[in-house]
């Protein structure tokens, strides 16, 4: 199943208090998670925060409950149900979500406060009946942005000359912490065109093994002949380690080739490479920082 939103977890979170017990909110993610039948992997899947997705939308549906008063926060980490929560149970909603947390004149004041933080002129209140937590949202639009940047990376590379790829690669590879300097990379890649390689750099910056390399903008998938080839060619080399790298994409049965044989290759298609670029800073610039900030519990701890 799909891991709810935060506002479908706002009922199971007001069910779970209602032995109006202080429940640690930590304990209570498993056993909600436990409840509604999640596996572990749905379980394990995480934000880049760190948190996990689970943990990150019911700490926000906790936060939500407690805008509208219906549970409370008696201490940190910790987290009861109030009179009104009870009062709603006792209704046996179907679910609890924005909407219905409106009913409370401690809500609505949440919901001008955000308002005000809008940077809106006007704050549209469909914002409010979003399933994302702000948190969700800030890793959607950042894994958007990373989509646009990366196929922006990807056009260009295809666009400019063979010898602007050539240097974009040794740029990554160095990033990456292959080829101990600029100039041995330069020297090393796109210079031997010797036997279906393209070149040789070094693995680490003493130069203890090496790395053969084919680097190529591509026309359509590239097939298992090619990927033959460039093994064929490290046998001759008697090299264990290589790296084919294309603008464009590898068919299904050169990906199966090369995990059948002995020598090592790694295929770094056109999406891959954009994502390394992007990974590594190389040919991008950082456009803006946000710092996500949360409350420190131990400041307010007595």
């Amino acid at each position: 199943m799909a891991i709810p939103d935060y506002q479908s977890l706002m009922l199971p979170l007001l069910e779970h208090a209602a032995d109006e017990q202080m429940h640690r909110t930590r304990e209570a993610v498993d056993e909600i998670s436990d409840i509604i039948g999640l596996t572990n992997d749905e379980r394990a899947e995480s934000l880049p925060s760190g948190s996990t997705v689970i943990a990150n939308r019911v700490w926000w549906a906790r936060t939500y409950l407690k805008q509208a008063g219906l549970v409370e926060l008696p201490k940190r980490g910790y987290h009861r149900i109030t009179q009104a929560g009870l009062e709603l149970l006792a209704t046996k909603p179907e679910k609890v979500d924005n909407n219905r947390l409106r009913d409370y004149p401690s809500f609505q004041e949440f919901l001008a406060r955000k308002r005000k933080k809008s940077p809106k002129p006007e704050s549209d209140d469909q914002d409010d009946e979003s399933p994302e937590t702000p948190e969700d949202a800030l890793h959607n639009a950042y894994n958007q942005l990373q989509v646009e940047i990366e196929g922006e990376i990807l056009a260009q590379l295809k666009g400019n000359s063979p010898y602007f790829f050539e240097r974009a690669v040794i740029d990554l590879l160095l990033k990456m912490g292959y080829g101990g300097n600029r100039q041995d990379a330069a020297k090393a890649v796109g210079k031997s065109g010797d036997e279906g390689i393209d070149g040789i750099i070094n693995e680490d910056k003493l130069g203890l093994d090496v790395i053969y390399i084919q680097a190529k903008r591509w026309e359509g998938a590239v097939g298992r002949p090619e990927i033959q080839k460039f093994a064929g060619a490290l046998q001759g080399k008697r090299a264990k380690k290589g790296i084919f790298i294309s603008t464009s994409s590898f068919t299904k049965e050169a990906r199966s080739y090369v995990s059948n044989i002995d020598t090592r290759i790694i295929l770094i298609d056109g999406e891959r490479l954009a994502q390394l670029m992007v990974d590594h800073d190389v040919g991008v610039s950082t456009a803006g920082t946000y710092e996500i900030k949360k409350i420190d519990s131990d400041y307010f701890d007595e």
